[in-house]
């Protein structure tokens, strides 16, 4: 399976330089590196916030800036992405590989929880008055957030995404865990499963999880 990665990745488009520097500085500045989106995940998300046609797109999860830096630069001159993050020690790092990477205009970082910020989102949607303008709404939602809040991130952003509008769920293969029989017993494998069933269940999407990574879970609002 290493070889093959390897060569998909030799024959992926590459991945740039300012993508580059926020790889090496996750590596140097950080001491959980495994968890960037890297180059195979990345180039996949550019080319579907392309096919989409999306221009608005909202992260939860931002880490060092990867994947981030991915969807913006390729989102039209009038897009917009906003991504939450909890880690405020991060700051620095995700502000600089966004600069360098040209996309800083078309950013906005929210530092702070999640849950707690999707909730001031939704309010300043106007979605806590009943239904937002539709120019408001997302094209995408990447989650990428604490694993045990998964089912709620889903509950929470549901309703921020247009018809038609992705949702794009990271890890859900959880290292392969969702599958062990026994199913391990912690609460973020425990809480990924409860996902995946409850995205499977759900009547409103379709959705095809992916075994790239850790798994990605790409659904489609209906």
């Amino acid at each position: 399976m290493e070889k093959i990665y390897k060569y998909i990745e030799e024959h992926a488009t590459p991945q740039g330089e300012a993508l580059d520097w926020i790889e090496k500085q996750t590596h140097i500045r950080t001491n959980h590196a495994r968890m960037l989106s890297g180059h195979l995940q990345g180039e996949l998300m550019r080319i579907l916030v392309q096919i989409s046609g999306a221009r608005r797109i909202l992260e939860l999860g931002t880490f060092t800036g990867y994947s981030a830096t991915c969807m913006a630069s390729v989102l039209p001159t009038d897009g917009h992405l906003d991504t939450l993050e909890l880690n405020d020690e991060l700051e620095d790092l995700i502000l600089e590989g966004f600069e360098k990477a040209g996309v800083e205009d078309k950013v906005q970082l929210h530092i702070g929880d999640c849950k707690e910020t999707l909730v001031r989102l939704r309010s300043e949607m106007g979605l806590d008055q009943g239904s937002a303008d539709s120019s408001k709404l997302y094209d995408i939602v990447y989650i990428d957030a604490n694993k045990r809040e998964y089912c709620e991130y889903y509950d929470l952003v549901f309703d921020m995404i247009r018809p038609g509008g992705l949702i794009l769920a990271d890890n859900v293969i959880w290292d392969g865990k969702v599958c062990m029989d026994p199913l391990p017993q912690d609460k973020q494998t425990l809480e990924i499963v409860r996902f995946n069933n409850k995205v499977s269940a759900d009547p409103r999407v379709e959705s095809v999880i992916l075994p790239l990574r850790d798994g990605l879970n790409v659904i489609r609002k209906k």
